[in-house]
């Protein structure tokens, strides 16, 4: 008996018999980066809280980074929001200097602000068979309520453990344009 396969039912062949994929196979789903993308938001949040309550926040940035980056796997295409003199971050050290402070002078520790919330808005999402990028707006909430607008790009590619790693992030404020002053 053969069977037809198709990705979508989650199944590779396997001689003249279909079996089902293994996590680490299948294909990435908008479902899943939308997830990726709380699971960021949630962790921010958490660092803020636990700087607030005078917890370890780094190590909570560590568990951040450990889970939701792909340090560990490869390379990681990092350009915060709020570097200007060292604009990119390809290590794990400059990552989390740039989260709670350390490594550089312009470290002024994004993730320990006091962020209550991070919310996503997606221009898009496009998703391949072992990668997605979302390009968007998102917008941390303050203690005071006030609301910062970001724009970001995000890559993704499945871990070891089956769980989508961020391999590109990219961070801005939204552009200003400069008034320029009439000549008359």
């Amino acid at each position: 008996m053969k069977f037809t396969l198709t990705k979508a039912l989650g199944l590779v062949a396997a001689g003249s018999l279909a079996v089902p994929a293994l996590a680490g196979n299948a294909p990435i789903t908008t479902e899943e980066v939308e997830a990726a993308q709380k699971a960021w938001g949630d962790g921010i949040v958490a660092i803020s809280a636990t700087h607030s309550g005078g917890g370890n926040y780094e190590e909570r940035a560590r568990k951040h980074l450990d889970t939701l980056y792909n340090y560990d796997n490869g390379m990681v295409l990092f350009k915060p929001t709020l570097a200007a003199e060292d604009q990119f971050r390809g290590t794990y050290d400059e990552a989390l200097s740039y989260f709670v402070t350390g490594m550089r002078a312009e470290d002024t520790g994004f993730a320990i602000k006091g962020w209550t919330d991070v919310r996503f808005e997606n221009e898009g999402i496009v998703t391949d068979d072992d990668n997605a990028m979302a390009m968007g707006n998102y917008y941390f909430t303050g203690a005071d309520g006030s609301v910062t607008k970001v724009e970001y790009t995000f890559g993704y590619v499945r871990g070891p453990d089956g769980q989508l790693k961020i391999n590109t992030h990219h961070s801005s404020m939204p552009f200003q344009p400069v008034a320029v002053a009439s000549s008359e």
